[in-house]
């Protein structure tokens, strides 16, 4: 995976959400099974952008603190 994807999942995440509902409500004739199979494409994409996140966050609770500087 990209570092760009990596670093920005949350926000590409909704851009794909808000686009897909602008397309579902400005496309008419889109057939109902199309726009139930992009639903579930970006509740599963939603799936994993949630694991990105539980990873880096699991990640910095590992990490040292910074020392200051009156250490």
């Amino acid at each position: 995976m990209s570092p760009f994807i990596h670093d920005h999942s949350t926000r590409l995440y909704a851009i794909a959400a808000a686009a897909l509902s602008m397309i579902a409500y400005y496309v008419e004739g889109l057939p109902t099974g199309l726009i139930l199979a992009l639903v579930a494409a970006v509740l599963g994409t939603g799936e994993a952008v949630q694991r990105i996140e539980d990873r880096k966050t699991s990640k910095a609770l590992h990490l040292e603190p910074p020392r200051s500087i009156t250490d």
